[in-house]
């Protein structure tokens, strides 16, 4: 028997749960709280902006999570793990 039950997680006891706006909380996934892909800053793919400050808010996306949020980050890993590995000046 396969599943899929590791892609998503709701955790509704969370004082922060959702920590975004969506139209229907019952579609929204936990499991990546903090987004992985933040690191990639403006290559993330994400609905994002830069505040006056320089911080990259990312109040208004919800890729990590939404139902397909799992695959498009696990997609785009690899781009984490070169820029790991670049920032250890080790090569891709």
């Amino acid at each position: 028997m396969t599943t899929e039950n590791y892609k998503f997680f709701s955790h509704r006891d969370c004082e922060f749960f959702p920590c975004h706006k969506v139209k229907k909380e019952e579609g929204f996934n936990c499991l990546f709280c903090y987004c992985p892909l933040y690191a990639l800053g403006e290559g993330c793919g994400g609905s994002f902006q830069f505040t006056e400050e320089g911080v990259k808010d990312c109040t208004n996306c919800v890729i990590p999570h939404s139902r397909g949020g799992y695959d498009y980050i696990m997609e785009r890993f690899g781009q984490i793990m070169d820029l790991v590995k670049e920032q250890k000046g080790e090569p891709k």
